[in-house]
C-alpha cells in the first residue's frame, strides 16, 4: 500500500517546493504530487520539517561503538550504518583503512555479504590505502602501506556488486593500475599523497575520479608547486571530499576552494570514527589510543585521527561556519556524492522513480527521522 508524507516543506534535491507530498510504494518514490490532489483513500503521514533526499557520506570509517577494521562482518556494518542513519545518512560508504591484505579481502568479502543481505544503507566499500605514501600517512599504520601488487588489484576489482572505492596516492602506483581499476568500474581517489601536480594530472587522465579529504594528507598549495590541491581545483571533472569540522581545514581554505570549484563537486564527508552514535572518549586504532575531546579526534601527540563528525553536523556547519546557501549544501550531502558514485539516478532526489530515501530535518537542521528505501527508522 503506497502511504503519502505530508505537511513538510521539500528540497527535491535542485529546488525547495511548497504544499507537495511524497508518495512512497515498494521502496521507491512513485510520485510527488500536490497534496491536494491527493486521493482520499490513500493512507497518509503528516510530518513537519524540511523533508531532503538522505545523505550519502563516501568515507565512514567506523560508528556505533566499533571500526570496519577491527569487525569485518554484516553485523558490524549493520551496526555502523545504523549509528550513521541517526544523523541523517541513508547512504555510506564503510570504510576500511591501511591493513594487512588478508583483512583487506575479509572486509571485501564483509561488504559482499552485506550488499546480499540488503544491509540498510551500505552502498559499498572504500578501502583508504594502504597504496599511499609514508610521508602523508596521517594515523595510518606505516607498517602496513606497501605498493599494489596484483592479488591486491584482484580483491579490488571483485566486488562486482554495489561500488567500490579505492584511495591511494598516485606517486606510489603505476598509471597502468589507475588505469586498470577505473576500466573495472572502481571509483579511483587521491590522498594520503605527497605527489606534484603533473603526476595527479597524469593520473586524472588515466581515470582517477576524485580526491579524498582534500587538504589533509597532502601538500600545501603552493605558487610554483600547485601539488594535489592545486590539481583538484584546476580540473572541473573531478570530485573533492570536505571534512567540515573546524579542525581538518580552515574555514577560510573551505571557501576559497568551493569558490574556485563551486559546489557540484564537492561532497560533504565525515572520516568518521567508532565514536558517532556513542558516548566514548577513547577508542583503540592499530594498538594506539585515540582521545575525544571538544569534538576532536587525536593521538596523545596530537595527530588528528578520524573526526568527530556526522553527516547533520557538517551540514549546519556548512551553512553556519562558510555561509553556504542551504539547498547548495544538502546537494553537497546528498545529490553530488551520489553522482561521485554514480548512483545520481536512484539517489539524491526526491522525484519519481528514486528510492525512497529521504532525511526530515528541523529548522535547526536537526534529524527528525530517516527513511531508506521507504522504511522510517521512527
Amino acid at each position: 500500500m503506497p502511504i503519502a508524507l505530508t505537511g513538510a516543506r521539500i528540497f527535491d534535491g535542485a529546488h525547495m517546493i511548497e504544499g507537495r507530498a511524497v508518495v512512497i510504494e515498494n521502496g521507491r518514490i512513485i510520485a510527488v504530487p500536490f497534496e491536494r490532489d491527493l486521493g482520499a483513500g490513500i493512507k497518509r503521514r503528516a510530518v513537519t520539517g524540511l523533508l531532503a533526499p538522505g545523505f550519502v557520506d563516501v568515507q565512514v570509517n567506523g560508528g556505533g561503538g566499533i571500526m570496519f577494521n577491527d569487525v569485518r562482518s554484516v553485523d558490524g556494518l549493520r551496526t555502523i550504518a545504523a549509528a550513521h542513519r541517526k544523523y541523517g545518512t541513508t547512504g555510506l560508504m564503510p570504510t576500511f583503512i591501511t591493513d594487512t591484505r588478508e583483512k583487506m579481502a575479509e572486509a571485501v568479502e564483509a561488504m559482499r555479504s552485506a550488499l546480499y543481505m540488503r544491509v540498510p544503507g551500505v552502498l559499498g566499500i572504500h578501502v583508504e590505502g594502504p597504496f599511499i605514501s609514508p610521508e602523508r600517512k596521517g594515523v595510518h599504520n606505516p607498517s602496513f602501506i606497501r605498493p599494489m601488487e596484483e592479488e591486491d588489484l584482484d580483491i579490488l576489482i571483485s566486488l562486482k556488486e554495489g561500488r567500490t572505492l579505492v584511495t591511494l596516492a598516485p606517486e606510489r602506483n603505476s598509471m597502468e593500475t589507475v588505469a586498470k581499476l577505473a576500466a573495472a568500474g572502481v571509483l579511483v581517489c587521491a590522498g594520503h599523497t605527497a605527489s606534484d601536480y603533473e603526476t595527479v594530472a597524469e593520473a586524472i587522465r588515466h581515470g582517477l575520479r576524485g580526491f579524498t579529504h582534500l587538504y589533509n594528507a597532502m601538500p600545501a598549495l603552493a605558487g610554483r608547486e600547485p601539488g594535489p590541491v592545486g590539481a583538484a581545483l584546476d580540473n572541473r571533472d573531478t570530485w573533492c571530499g570536505l571534512i567540515v569540522d573546524g579542525y581538518h581545514v580552515s574555514d577560510a581554505a573551505l571557501r576559497l576552494a568551493i569558490a574556485a570549484k563551486g559546489t557540484e563537486r564537492m561532497m560533504l564527508v565525515t572520516d568518521a570514527m567508532a565514536v558517532t552514535g556513542t558516548d566514548m572518549k577513547t577508542f583503540d586504532l592499530h594498538s594506539r589510543t585515540i582521545y575525544r575531546k571538544d569534538g576532536k579526534l587525536s593521538t596523545e601527540d596530537g595527530t588528528l585521527a578520524g573526526s568527530d563528525l556526522d553527516m547533520a553536523t557538517a551540514v549546519r556547519n556548512s551553512v553556519e561556519r562558510l555561509g553556504l546557501a542551504l539547498p547548495d549544501v544538502l546537494r553537497m550531502a546528498s545529490l553530488v556524492p551520489a553522482t561521485f558514485l554514480r548512483l545520481d539516478h536512484e539517489l539524491g532526489r526526491v522525484a519519481q522513480g528514486y528510492r525512497a530515501d529521504l532525511v526530515l530535518l528541523d529548522e535547526g537542521l536537526h534529524v527528525q527521522d530517516t527513511w531508506i528505501d521507504g522504511e522510517s527508522q521512527g
